[in-house]
């Protein structure tokens, strides 16, 4: 039993209600390999391309909102995680990353699978451990479990985020044929226990003083995991002191009524002086990331008199370039203080006329985007317009990087839709894992599962469905226009004559041969006169995967989004 630290590793993670592990098939992780699987307490699952695996369990990590242990052999295919585990870190989920490796004499030696590992994921990993080699002496058996407590402990910690074990095997890695490995009674837990920060008293009296002396108080809010913020808190915001929320459709506040989805699409074409009504006094942020360029472009033009930023304790992101206040609290204990307040009688009509001017713009793009329904041809827009509209009460919707989420953010989700949670890797915005992402949410939520993605990111990931794991409560809409469609779009790329070969970079593939290999079931639509059925269809659950895919062109998909931006334009000439 050389190896008994190692196995009660996975003692010690069921013990921490870790309930899922990822690994990938190697030699040199065998120890650790045996101890995940024969564990009655874990469910563990195999995926052969160490890429897809990393966002695999970062879907899984999201889905449960826990730690997911991912495993790898040692040398590249170690390398091959850290894409997933940047997304980690950017996005704060925790993952428990656990790589094997040569012990330390052999790095170096032209010994086969061993590259430098020590720190190799350098500040995208919250923390790395290394084990000791050796495991026959009763301090090592102690560090072994004192690090791993500690790493279990730091992936939860806010924020939360990846941590990194790398754990040199000497050979033999396998127990003798026949024998059987056995877990330790009484293996050491290390609890911690940390309060989540809330607002003391002389924070609540600065913010009541602070809160009488602006007129155009605005909230944006970036992106938040689903069902984090209570929707009734940022409904009373709205109604007792008026405020306008203004998000995008990661930010997982559609449940709100009346709050501002389509920022992006007005304020890219708005002139001048209707964004100077909108100017702020006092911003109020929180969250994450934003898709919205137009938003963060207009909020770093025109500054506000004060930025308050609510956040747990941790790196400050001042994505706008003017922040003045940090309040280390969660979003829902700020909000509940804030609507606490006495309304603001003084100024409240003020407030009331910057509130009515964030609503009218949203109303007047609104009516702008009518057309969508009327357009005789079958368009992406269209697609996902209809998608997102006839979602069931409880969905998770993942959008794909590049175009598929901007798509997603110019329709908005229905208000008012509290049983749709919308996920997307944008920590750090990359096509590699968005499919595998969604596939890993898919192995641990009885929920539909539904992703909305673009060809390149797409055939990009397609080992997400290299696996043995049956994806019944997955549907995928692809939206097929053979070729990046965002270098179309944005007006750098587009211009040059290297953009089709070396920018939209077009492909030819479809998604049917897909469906064959994997047996899904494929649907296609041209036309918009079957549009009915085939969303029947796609939407009806049975026991396979099922694909919905669009083809077009990068040249009519773009001419859509101009005549979308068109039309909200003309409304400013009227």
């Amino acid at each position: 039993m050389r190896y008994q630290p190692i196995y009660d590793i996975a003692e010690l993670c069921v013990l921490k209600n870790i309930k899922h592990v990822v690994l990938c098939p190697g030699s040199r992780c065998a120890p650790l390999t045996i101890a995940f699987t024969r564990h009655p307490g874990l469910d563990t699952k195999t995926f052969s391309d160490e890429r897809s695996a990393g966002f695999v369990a970062l879907g899984m990590a999201q889905a449960t909102r826990s730690p997911v242990v991912l495993l790898c052999t040692s040398g590249t295919a170690a390398y091959n995680l850290a894409p997933a585990l940047a997304e980690a870190h950017f996005s704060q989920t925790p993952l428990v990353i656990i790589t094997a490796d040569r012990p330390a004499e052999w790095i170096g030696q032209h010994d086969g699978q061993t590259v430098y590992q020590t720190e190799m994921f350098g500040q995208h990993a919250k923390k790395f451990f290394q084990l000791p080699q050796d495991y026959d002496h009763a301090d090592s058996v102690w560090a072994i479990n004192r690090m791993v407590n500690e790493a279990l402990n730091l992936s939860v910690q806010h924020p939360c985020g990846p941590v990194h074990i790398n754990a040199p095997f000497r050979e033999p890695l396998y127990p003798e044929k026949g024998s059987l490995i056995s877990f330790s009674e009484n293996v050491r837990v290390i609890e911690e226990h940390r309060a989540l920060p809330v607002l003391d008293e002389d924070q609540k009296v600065k913010i009541k003083d602070a809160w009488l002396q602006y007129d155009h108080v605005l909230l944006v809010a970036g992106q938040n995991p689903g069902d984090t913020i209570n929707p009734s808190l940022v409904s009373n915001l709205q109604r007792k002191h008026f405020v306008p929320v203004v998000h995008d459709i990661i930010s997982n506040l559609h449940a709100a009524e009346g709050t501002v989805q389509h920022a992006d699409l007005f304020l890219g074409q708005a002139p001048d002086d209707i964004k100077e009504t909108l100017m702020p006094d006092l911003l109020i942020t929180f969250g994450q990331s934003l898709i919205s360029k137009n938003l963060k472009i207009f909020l770093r033009k025109y500054q506000p008199k004060a930025h308050w930023h609510i956040q747990y304790p941790g790196p400050l992101s001042d994505t706008f370039k003017n922040v003045t206040e940090i309040f280390s609290t969660g979003p829902d204990s700020f909000l509940s203080f804030i609507n606490s307040l006495e309304e603001k009688m003084n100024v409240s009509q003020d407030q009331r006329n910057y509130f009515q001017s964030w609503q009218h713009e949203e109303s007047r793009t609104l009516r702008a985007m009518e057309f969508l329904v009327s357009e005789p041809e079958v368009t992406e827009l269209h697609m996902v317009k209809t998608m997102l509209s006839a979602l069931p009460v409880e969905a998770n919707l993942h959008l794909a990087n590049s175009m598929s989420v901007r798509y997603g953010n110019f329709i908005g989700l229905p208000p008012g839709r509290k049983g749709i949670h919308v996920f997307s890797n944008r920590g750090t915005s990359g096509i590699d894992g968005c499919t595998s992402t969604a596939v890993g949410h898919c192995l641990t939520s009885v929920k539909p599962n539904f992703l909305i993605t673009g060809d390149l990111a797409f055939f990009y990931d397609r080992n997400a469905f290299w696996h043995n794991y049956p994806l019944e409560n997955l549907r995928i809409l692809l939206l097929n226009n053979h070729g990046g469609l965002i270098f179309d779009v944005l007006e750098g790329p587009s211009s040059l004559p290297e953009a089709k070969e070396f920018f939209i970079t077009r492909q030819m593939l479809n998604g049917r041969k897909l469906c064959e290999e994997f047996g899904f079931e494929y649907l296609s639509l041209n036309s918009k006169s079957n549009i009915q059925n085939v969303f029947r269809d796609f939407f009806a659950f049975n026991s396979k995967t099922k694909i919905l895919e669009i083809e077009t062109d990068t040249s009519t998909s773009k001419s859509v989004l101009e005549l979308l931006k068109l039309k909200i334009k003309t409304t400013y000439e009227l």
